[in-house]
């Protein structure tokens, strides 16, 4: 496969592929290792010589701009930023296996002010849904009030989705 040809043995190694994972696309970083866009993650370069795999349906924002590879991680996880030198079809790949984890995103304000986005994300591997809050900027998302605020939200939100 001419993808796997285009990374070194010890990139291949340092991958932690999940049973029937496929490689779909890859680009070389600017740091010497690549970022590696797989059937169901994102595994990204982390040192001194491994991966930080990311799951799909857990990246809540990925964008590309001048050269960098930005991702968010979703409940305010860790963001990713890497360098890559040839992006190749990695952008690209990201987006859509991201997309397509989507189920259902609704944004609604909070009865005490304030807006939370509610995103409902199957995995590739299939499964069940799996809902992340993202809150408003200012607002504490550890905050007890607004979490049972947006998880009655999320349970209107279930009744009429059906998920």
């Amino acid at each position: 496969m001419r993808l796997l040809r285009g990374l070194s043995a010890d990139v291949r190694s340092a991958l932690s592929l999940t049973r029937g994972e496929r490689i779909l696309a890859s680009a070389p970083t600017r740091g010497g290792s690549h970022v590696v866009a797989t059937t169901s993650a994102l595994h990204i370069p982390a040192p001194p010589d491994g991966f930080t795999r990311v799951p799909y349906e857990r990246v809540d924002q990925a964008t590309w701009k001048d050269g960098w590879l930005h991702v968010q991680e979703t409940s305010s996880g860790a963001a990713h930023h890497v360098r890559l030198t040839e992006p190749g079809s990695v952008p690209e790949t990201v987006r859509e296996r991201v997309t397509a984890t989507v189920a259902v995103t609704h944004s609604a304000t909070l009865p005490g002010g304030g807006t939370v986005r509610i995103a409902g994300r199957r995995p590739t591997t299939g499964g069940d849904v799996r809902w992340t809050f993202v809150f408003e900027a200012g607002l504490d998302p550890d905050d007890p009030g607004l979490r049972a605020q947006a998880e009655q939200i999320l349970e209107s939100l279930r009744r009429q989705t059906g998920l």
